[in-house]
C-alpha cells in the first residue's frame, strides 16, 4: 500500500465499525495460512494499553494487517521504538500511527499528580513523568477540556518519535512513510487525525 491508500484502508474500517457494519476482513483459514510464512502489515499502530482500544476492532482490520505496539498512555522507550521502527524499516509499513483516546486514564493521572503534587507508586511513576510534558504543555497554552490534553498528547507522541528514531524520520522525509495521530472517542467509535507527518494535502 502507498501511505495514502494506508490511511484511506483505516478510516475506511472505522466508519464500518461505527456504523455497525464491520466486514472482518483476513479473519479467516485462508488468511491465517497465507500469512503463517511472513507478514507485511500496511500500518505500524502504536497506541494506548487500555482494553477498549483494540485496533483490529475498531478499524476493522484482520491477521496481517496491523503491527501494534501498545503501553500505558502510548509512552515511548527504547522497545517501543525499536518495535517501531522494525514494523517500518524490516516489514516495510508505509504508515506508522499513534492512537490515544479521550478518558485516557494516564493523562488524567498526571494532570491530577501536577494539581495535587502527589506521586504515584512503582513503575506507574514512570508513565505519569513522561506524560506529563504533554500535560504541562497543553496548561501552559491554556486549555482546560479533556480533548486539548488529549490531542496535545497524541501530537507530542508523534513529534517524540520522529526527534527520536531517525530510521522514521528518514523514512518520512524520503517519502516512504507517513507519521499520523489519531484520537479515538470511546462513546461513538469514531477515530479523528489530530496530526500527520509526511501526508500530502493534511494540515492537522
Amino acid at each position: 500500500m502507498t501511505v495514502q491508500s494506508a490511511v484511506d484502508a483505516l478510516l475506511a474500517g472505522n466508519q464500518r465499525f461505527t456504523a455497525g457494519e464491520p466486514e472482518h476482513p483476513n479473519q479467516d483459514a485462508a488468511r491465517r495460512a497465507a500469512t503463517a510464512p511472513s507478514q507485511s502489515p500496511f500500518a505500524v499502530l502504536f497506541g494506548c494499553s487500555d482494553s477498549r482500544l483494540a485496533a483490529e476492532i475498531i478499524f476493522d482490520q484482520g491477521l496481517g494487517d496491523l503491527f501494534v505496539v501498545r503501553t500505558a498512555g502510548h509512552v515511548m522507550g527504547p522497545e517501543v521504538l525499536g518495535s517501531i521502527e522494525y514494523g517500518v524499516s524490516v516489514l516495510g509499513s508505509p504508515l506508522v500511527v499513534v492512537l490515544g483516546h479521550d478518558s485516557c486514564g494516564a493523562v488524567a493521572a498526571t494532570r491530577a499528580a501536577i494539581k495535587d503534587g502527589t506521586t504515584a507508586p512503582g513503575y506507574v511513576r514512570d508513565v505519569i513523568e513522561r506524560v506529563t510534558p504533554s500535560v504541562l504543555a497543553t496548561l501552559a497554552a491554556g486549555f482546560t477540556h479533556d480533548d486539548d490534553f488529549i490531542n496535545e498528547h497524541i501530537r507530542h507522541t508523534v513529534d517524540l518519535l520522529l526527534d527520536r528514531s531517525r530510521v522514521v524520520a528518514d523514512a518520512v522525509a524520503a517519502g516512504d512513510a507517513a507519521v499520523v495521530g489519531i484520537s479515538y472517542r470511546l462513546d461513538d467509535g469514531t477515530a479523528q487525525i489530530v496530526t500527520a507527518r509526511g501526508l500530502t494535502g493534511t494540515t492537522v
